[in-house]
């Protein structure tokens, strides 16, 4: 029962990816795009999990929270350079 809900999941998860690339490709602003990266990026970490609780491991911990600092990271430097144009500010004297 838990390996067909968690299949159905996946298959739900992954048209979920699909459809947020397509919104990363053609969203009419910065911001759209950001979101869906951004989604793409939970959906990615909810993805491994389910898949580390289908195969009964924890082999794919340090997965999940690698995948979860770099989604973090990542929306925070876009959505700098959104704001501001400049990721990294450094004082040139």
């Amino acid at each position: 029962m838990l390996s067909t809900v968690a299949t159905i999941v996946l298959i739900l998860m992954s048209l979920s990816v699909l459809v947020c690339t397509i919104r990363a490709i053609i969203g009419p602003s910065m911001s759209d795009r950001l979101v869906a990266l951004d989604t793409i990026g939970i959906n990615l970490i909810g993805f491994t999990a389910i898949l580390l609780l289908i195969q009964d491991t924890l082999a794919y911990a340090e997965v999940v929270l690698v995948l979860a600092i770099l989604a973090f990271i990542g929306s925070v430097a876009i959505a700098k350079f959104i704001e501001g144009g400049v990721v990294l500010d450094r004082d040139r004297h």
